[in-house]
């Protein structure tokens, strides 16, 4: 009988450590990389997942346009998810 209370409670234990390993630190994640997501603009200024800076141009729902360089002809479609980090645009009522 006792073995078998002990049995439940190693399972309870891996099943809650999995959770606050695992589970809990990737949805934190997601919500963080959905916040980014929504906080794009226009003018931004953005990395992205394959190491490239450049400006967003253009937003759509799913795909943004980002110009790289001051090349008016290096504008590249691709998807928010490829995007790593955003920087806010800097106007001058900011400084």
């Amino acid at each position: 009988m006792s073995s078998g209370i002990v049995m439940v409670i190693y399972i309870v234990a891996i099943i809650a450590m999995m959770y606050f390993l695992a589970i809990r630190p990737q949805k934190k994640q997601q919500k963080e990389q959905q916040i980014l997501m929504e906080s794009m603009e226009v003018g931004d200024v953005v990395l992205t997942t394959s190491g490239f800076y450049g400006v967003i141009i253009s937003l759509s729902e799913d795909d943004v346009i980002v110009e790289f360089g001051n090349n008016k002809n290096c504008r590249i479609p691709m998807q928010k998810k490829a995007i790593a980090q955003v920087e806010k645009a800097t106007t001058s009522e900011d400084n």
